[in-house]
């Protein structure tokens, strides 16, 4: 994969240079001083943006993510590190941004070709070399259905051959293990799973686990070695007050900036809800955010003004009561646009875990006591659970991804997730609907609940 990644950046780097010394006028601009190492530095500079912009996007991730996924993270790496790229030249050699874009057009269209080619061809490599784990999985008492429909997802890393109860005793299960290439311990007691994983450690068993939440605490303390004995320091203090400035700072200038450049849409987006219905434009609800404080987070509306006639619920899919224009703003989250003004005025931040109505808080939280370390930083318009999970994912998953997130904080961590949010838009699944099987919080106060509490 190293040498793969290298091929794609250098290919896409080798057309950019094609392009800069038969198509733009380098002599003009750079010159061919000291022995054009001016154009070198150019060549180099673009090289680094494409890296950057795949990490950001995670365009590298052939073994690991789906194949739609990686040609969606390539696409936007080639669009942006191309953007990035012609207003470099622009500002080098001083031209108007409307002048000379044809060989960047072309540039993009022939590194679009090449890393979707690069994309299928690494994949099927990939494949042949590393196929689907034959893996047996072991669980408590627990019902394994939803693990086992996750992991099943991913026929093409995975196939569950076998599930067994841990109830079977360790001389059994020790003895169907052999028999696989990995093993998957599902949801169980500390003390079972430890008998698991130090036996997989011994026989060096590939061994795949959902961490509970203190693992997620542990993975990410700081070690310490002043004695013959190693520690563990876990601060829990969430943000630090430069890491909170910084913060701060970020989400004051992304704001305005979205509000500006947006205005337009907006409006749009504004009118078009108006004149469907004659109905108001947004929708206000209280939510949480951090220590517990409650807010009013606006949103566009996306249901018919009667929604609530027939009793209120949380949406189902295919739900009939949200407006056609509704469910386009749904598909590509633009309903959430107003809670750029949310930002603004410091109730919520950019990047941070989604903010729930403080009756479904308390409803998660008498089934989950741990639901309310979520709010040790402010609620986000995306975040660690809303790139990496689904609307329909459980609150208990949530509540790790959200953590995961406190826990690994960094500037850099928030630029990601603002990258990977715009695969997103692409990506219908994180936008469905609460099955009508699924049980949830939301569901149980369902009488409560109003019809456009759907995050």
């Amino acid at each position: 994969m190293f040498f793969a990644s290298v091929l794609v950046i250098g290919l896409q780097t080798f057309n950019f240079a094609y392009v800069w010394f038969t198509q733009y006028n380098f002599k003009k601009i750079i010159g061919s001083l000291y022995w054009r190492r001016g154009n070198w530095a150019l060549i180099v500079l673009y090289a680094l943006t494409v890296f950057v912009m795949s990490k950001l996007f995670g365009a590298l991730k052939v073994g690991y993510m789906r194949v739609l996924d990686v040609i969606i993270s390539q696409i936007l790496s080639v669009l942006c590190s191309n953007i990035v790229a012609y207003i470099q030249l622009a500002l080098i050699g001083r031209w108007k941004f409307t002048q000379y874009v044809e060989p960047m057009l072309w540039l993009t269209a022939v590194n679009l070709a090449a890393v979707i080619l690069w994309v299928v061809f690494v994949r099927l490599v990939y494949a042949y070399i590393y196929p689907p784990k034959q893996v047996i999985m072991i669980y408590d008492s627990k019902n394994p259905e939803r693990l086992l429909k996750k992991i099943s997802s991913r026929a093409d890393k995975y196939i569950i051959s076998e599930a067994v109860s841990f109830s079977r005793g360790m001389a059994y299960i020790e003895e169907r293990i052999s028999n696989y290439q990995g093993v998957i311990i599902g949801d169980m007691p500390s003390h079972e799973r430890n008998l698991l994983l130090k036996y997989c450690f011994e026989k060096n068993i590939r061994c795949y686990c959902s961490p509970k939440v203190s693992d997620i605490m542990i993975m990410s303390a700081e070690k310490i070695h002043m004695f013959d004995t190693p520690l563990l320091l876990f601060r829990n203090r969430g943000l630090t007050v430069e890491q909170q400035g910084t913060k701060r700072l970020f989400d004051l200038i992304c704001s305005l900036l979205g509000l500006l450049l947006l205005s337009p849409l907006l409006l749009l987006i504004a009118l078009l809800i108006k004149v469907y219905d004659g109905g108001p434009v947004f929708y206000r609800q209280e939510r949480l955010t951090k220590d517990g404080k409650v807010f009013m987070v606006y949103k566009f509306r996306s249901m018919s003004v009667d929604s609530e006639k027939n009793g209120a619920r949380l949406a189902m899919k295919n739900d009939n009561r949200v407006t056609p224009i509704g469910r386009v703003l749904r598909n590509i989250h633009f309903d959430e646009l107003p809670q750029l003004f949310n930002i603004l005025q410091g109730d919520m931040s950019l990047v941070g875990p989604r903010p729930e109505r403080p009756e479904i808080a308390a409803e998660y939280a008498r089934e989950i006591p741990e639901f309310t370390y979520r709010l040790k930083v402010k609620a986000g318009l995306t975040g660690y659970a809303q790139v990496y999970g689904k609307y329909n994912t459980t609150p208990y998953d949530k509540l790790k991804l959200d953590l995961t997130y406190i826990e690994n904080y960094s500037f850099f961590l928030d630029i990601q997730l603002i990258a990977t949010t715009v695969k997103i838009l692409f990506q219908k699944e994180n936008t469905e609907g609460v099955e009508q099987w699924q049980v949830t919080a939301a569901t149980k106060e369902e009488q409560k609940e109003k019809p456009e509490d759907l995050d």
